[in-house]
């Protein structure tokens, strides 16, 4: 497998993945990016483009979406909660929502999947390997906003309770949709919003 790190515009500089499987098949994670960097890392690796994963339908997560799928024909996941059609969430429709607890196969790789609301009612987390897509619910250090529209910091309470009882190990690679990356156990030491729940 090859991972490649893709930053979208700033100011948000939102980041975004390419992953590509021994057999030649690539999932993109949250592509807010101009197409053509997508393009330009399936056209060195050789890939196929076959699926779009979209950790929650915020215009700064899914900005190469209609383009990419227009080409390659790929299918789309996205929370129907997010389709809403308008300027935040732009999307309005995908070929497929997750299941909470859920895996999606693709060769050699398995994306585990997880609803954790709060920054949007459909959001979602990611664990493929060590590699844990947070998109905006968990940052480093800090958790995604809840006073957007469709935003509830009472969602977001159970959802990060819900990450710390998660099965993803310590050593995973924290991911998250904005900013720098970090690791399960150093969320868990140093991120209050963690803490908070983990002396309970």
């Amino acid at each position: 497998m090859k991972a490649f790190h893709i930053v979208g515009p700033a100011p948000l500089c939102t980041n975004t993945f390419l992953l590509v499987t021994d057999a030649g098949h690539a999932v993109a994670i949250d592509p807010a990016a101009d197409a053509s960097l997508y393009e330009q890392a399936l056209e060195q690796t050789g890939a196929k483009l076959t699926h779009i994963l979209c950790t929650h339908g915020h215009y700064d997560h899914v900005g190469a979406v209609k383009q990419l799928r227009e080409k390659w024909g790929c299918k789309v996941y996205l929370d129907p909660a997010d389709a809403k059609g308008n300027s935040s969430l732009p999307m309005t429709e995908s070929d497929s929502g997750y299941v909470d607890g859920g895996e999606i196969k693709v060769d050699e790789l398995t994306f585990k999947t997880w609803h954790t609301p709060g920054h949007t009612p459909g959001s979602w987390v990611i664990l493929c390997g060590d590699m844990f897509f947070t998109g905006d619910t968990l940052f480093h250090g800090s958790i995604g906003r809840t006073d957007l529209p469709g935003g509830s910091m009472m969602q977001m309470e159970e959802s990060l309770q819900k990450l710390l009882e998660l099965p993803v190990p310590d050593k995973a690679r924290v991911l998250p949709g904005h900013e720098a990356f970090s690791t399960m156990a150093d969320e868990k030491r140093h991120n209050y919003y963690l803490r908070e729940f983990m002396e309970e």
